[in-house]
């Protein structure tokens, strides 16, 4: 079905009618986007155990492609002194790059509420011919609004997706006011996509559209062809349960799924509802799908009193508690051009740590799998993959 592209903030060039895909994260990147930690809320009064993890994510994603890096006014000064880069130019141009670590990091002087680039974010999508690239902005209301949305302002992250846009000189597709957030799809980049039914009929999204709605309106924007609905997502996710921190695709055909052997871990029913689901299902092109069990952290990782009193919360924002379990999960984890970044938890962790990054290496052997000291993410409210958002690669004209 052909579509027109809506030029909104978008290159300065007639629109165009071309055919547009929702491309695999495991294909051919251009970049990174990310958004440097501040919320208190979210990485505490003093962020500083957040940003050297994040500088080391930063890094890493360096070693195999670009990153475009969104940064208050106020965090400036620490970004150019992890970077080495022109405080003084970042202040005066809204923009400044380093080569610093291989490829070239381009930081962006951009106010947002918070962290989370896969969900505020645009979802990418490429032409046919890989020459144009398109940006889908969904409507976004902090992962539920007013119903039970985690804060009660966010109108610094809607605008987040079409200023990107802007910055990278690609057109936008408007998709509001549907609300979706970047995380709770997947794609094997051959037409099929990945979600759960505990994220996307959650009252606090599309409360007004059927299942069936739904769906037409993803397969409309996506380009895609088949909608897999799981049930459900990592036990306590405050997403909704997020699909990006249960199951994703290693490439057409192939999963990883978050799984417990142990049948008294409240993630073990959901897991196995999960596993039942996949193995009845076909993908868009007719393939049976062949599942890789992850195991999660053996011990559940939880909220110690000490971290839960390093936070501010505002008004209306979603609280931590001492002892509550976070959503911690290894499928988490992150494709760029040459590795996989993976979650690392740490502590009682470390040897499911080692197992998970084992497991990923021998399942993507073409790639480096890249430990990241993840703790300060989850304890954040996401991981990895919930801070990066992948561009595409596209042809150069």
């Amino acid at each position: 079905m052909k579509q027109t592209i809506d030029q909104i903030g978008g290159r300065s060039k007639s629109p165009t009618q071309l055919r547009f895909h929702f491309p695999a994260e495991f294909e051919r990147h251009e970049a990174t986007l990310l958004i440097w930690p501040e919320r208190p809320g979210s990485w505490g009064r003093d962020p500083r155990k957040a940003e050297v993890s994040f500088a080391e994510m930063i890094r890493a994603i360096l070693l195999s492609e670009d990153v475009h890096l969104l940064v208050s006014k106020k965090a400036a000064e620490r970004v150019a002194d992890y970077f080495e880069i022109s405080e003084k130019q970042l202040l005066a141009e809204g923009s400044a790059e380093t080569g610093l670590t291989g490829h070239t990091l381009h930081v962006h002087i951009l106010e947002t509420d918070d962290s989370w680039a896969r969900d505020t974010g645009p979802t990418w999508l490429v032409s046919e011919d890989r020459k144009e690239r398109l940006a889908v902005n969904w409507s976004f209301n902090a992962w539920g609004g007013t119903y039970d949305g985690l804060y009660a302002s966010w109108e610094k992250d809607e605008l987040v997706a079409k200023c990107v846009a802007g910055l990278l000189g690609d057109a936008v597709r408007d998709a509001a006011p549907f609300v979706l957030e970047g995380g709770s799809i997947h794609t094997d980049g051959e037409g099929t996509l990945l979600v759960t039914e505990a994220c996307l009929l959650s009252k606090g999204r599309n409360p007004d559209l059927s299942k069936e709605e739904i769906e037409e309106k993803l397969k409309q924007v996506l380009g895609v062809e088949k909608i897999l609905w799981l049930p459900r997502g990592i036990y306590n996710d405050e997403t909704n349960e997020h699909v990006d921190n249960v199951a994703t695709f290693l490439r057409p055909g192939e999963v990883v799924l978050a799984w417990t052997e142990d049948e008294t871990d409240p993630q073990y029913p959901l897991s196995v509802m999960d596993y039942e689901y996949l193995s009845g299902v076909t993908d868009a092109k007719g393939r049976k799908l062949r599942i890789h069990k992850l195991p999660i952290p053996r011990v559940p990782v939880c909220y110690t009193e000490e971290e839960v009193s390093e936070y501010d919360f505002e008004p209306g924002e979603d609280i931590r508690e001492p002892g509550e379990r976070l959503a911690a999960s290894y499928v988490n984890f992150y494709f760029t051009n040459r590795s996989i970044l993976i979650p690392g938890f740490g502590g009682e962790n470390e040897e499911s740590d080692r197992l998970a990054a084992k497991l990923l290496g021998e399942l993507c052997p073409e790639r480096d799998v890249i430990p990241i000291p993840a703790r300060p993410f989850i304890l954040g409210g996401g991981n990895i993959h919930c801070l990066t958002q992948q561009i595409p690669e596209v042809k150069p004209e």
